[in-house]
């Protein structure tokens, strides 16, 4: 082979050096960085910017574009093909693991599916889950996120969705908002607040006003008598806020009063806070909007329908002119999952009639009243995203029992069981149940009545603590 060694190569005219004849490849040897084919092709794995940083690199199979800290972009006008997401193989599991850049075919004909999304993200990454069978609404998938944020909301939201052809299209837009779904009908469908899972009974009349309060476990069991904190009070309500904690508030103490009592999410009482709005008594108090609470209703010494909404941090706002017919002895429950409703209670003479709350805690006009007219009943959220009214005096004491579905619908009486009161509580407890508790029968009592998650009342179960009647109660604690 001849060889011909130089230290430079120059053109003897114009600016063109030609290295080789048309046809043959001019090739530079193993080591060295580049070679050049017969077709004027450039080869390397490696191709580096005049500072000697890496632009592209190939390894195996794999091409790399830019380095760890670069930017790549397309420019305006250019279109990007042949990269995208990856869709896999149909799930039908009851669990998957999601990876960013992937999209998944979800198939819940025989079973829920539960989806955790990666425990790290990046802003852009995006996950798409489909309907693969159009049974989302039978069997829902569960989006667990596995330690970030989802529509701003934490991982201790649930995250479900429940709609038949359902297509969830979420991308990662940083640690503040977490995941957010680009489709505006997702966006309606979740995150739920996480359910109540314990509840707490308090105040009252024994014949004198006492502070006591009784805690209910998850599974519905209701605990000794706990020292009252804060003034002792009859004809008071009491309803969840924050999510997780709950509130006393108003009432009658020898006269009307407004403090309040706030709730841990242990549930521990806190002593009373001076008193916001009028003072009233025999109101009655609900959680709406997902982590917020509304008082309504009462009386003054004259029937009144004002309203004051409870911020998610337990902040009582001034009166709201009320709406709706002024009434008091009536009860409040949240339904919806995130709307509550009034209903029932006494005018000068009983009625049925209810008052549907919005999400925002806009109070609507009066509905058209449905089962039996009565006063001095209790209700309760049961099922997730349904209630009851139960109980109550009618000219007697009773037992009956109406349901409302999760659009606000009032159905009729529901023949009473367990023993007939009023001057009762409820309250909403292990995530999707509900307990009535104590009251009077003539004289005060303490027994209770488990609500099953489909709206079944059960048989009476012998009282714990204190028997009392004009009492309140509420759910609290997102922890099992």
């Amino acid at each position: 082979m001849s060889e011909i060694k130089v230290n430079k190569l120059s053109p003897r005219s114009g600016t063109d050096i030609t290295l080789g004849n048309s046809g043959t490849d001019f090739i530079v040897p193993s080591g060295a960085a580049i070679s050049v084919d017969n077709a004027a092709n450039l080869k390397s794995s490696t191709l580096k910017d005049s500072t000697g940083a890496v632009v592209i690199s190939k390894s195996g199979t794999t091409v790399t574009l830019g380095a760890s800290g670069d930017t790549v972009s397309v420019a305006g006008g250019a279109t990007l093909e042949g990269a995208g997401l990856v869709w896999q193989t149909i799930i039908t599991a009851s669990t998957l693991t999601a990876v960013a850049g992937n999209a998944y075919w979800i198939d819940t004909t025989s079973n829920t599916c539960t989806i955790t999304l990666p425990s790290s993200a990046s802003n852009g990454d995006q996950i798409i889950l489909a309907d693969y069978a159009r049974t989302w609404g039978t069997n829902k998938i569960i989006i667990d996120s596995n330690g970030l944020n989802y529509q701003g909301e934490d991982d201790t939201f649930n995250v479900e969705y429940n709609t038949n052809g359902q297509t969830i299209n979420i991308v990662y837009s940083g640690a503040t908002n977490g995941w957010i779904p680009l489709d505006d009908d997702d966006v309606t469908e979740a995150p739920t607040p996480p359910p109540t899972q314990k509840a707490i009974f308090g105040y009252g009349s024994t014949g004198s006003y006492v502070s006591i309060t009784n805690l209910v476990s998850n599974s519905g069991v209701v605990a000794t008598d706990t020292t009252g904190v804060g003034t002792g009070r009859g004809f008071l309500a009491a309803a969840g806020y924050g999510g997780d904690k709950a509130i006393f508030g108003y009432g009658n103490t020898g006269s009307n009063v407004s403090i309040t009592n706030l709730v841990s999410n242990s549930g521990v009482v806190a002593s009373h806070v001076t008193g916001v709005g009028t003072a009233r008594y025999a109101l009655a108090a609900a959680g709406y909007g997902g982590d917020k609470a509304i008082f309504g209703y009462g009386s003054t010494g004259s029937y009144v329908s004002m309203t004051n909404l409870v911020s998610n941090s337990g902040v009582v706002a001034s009166d709201v002119t009320g709406v709706g017919t002024a009434r008091y002895a009536l009860a409040a429950a949240g339904y919806g999952g995130d709307k509550a409703i009034f209903g029932y209670g006494f005018t000068g003479s009983n009625v049925s009639i209810t008052n549907l709350v919005s999400n925002s805690g806009v109070v609507a006009t009066d509905a058209t009243g449905v089962g039996t007219a009565r006063g001095y009943l209790a209700a309760a959220g049961y099922g997730g995203d349904k209630a009851i009214f139960g109980y109550g005096f009618t000219g007697s004491r009773v037992s009956i029992t109406n349901l409302v579905s999760n659009s606000g619908v009032v159905a009729t009486d529901t023949t009473g069981v367990g023993t007939g009161r009023d001057t009762l509580a409820a309250a909403g407890y292990g995530g999707d149940k509900a307990i009535f508790g104590y009251g009077y029968t003539g004289s005060y009592v303490s027994i209770t009545n488990l609500v099953s998650n489909s709206g079944v009342v059960a048989t009476d179960t012998t009282g714990v603590g204190t028997g009392r009647g004009y009492l309140a109660a509420a759910g609290y604690s997102t922890t099992a």
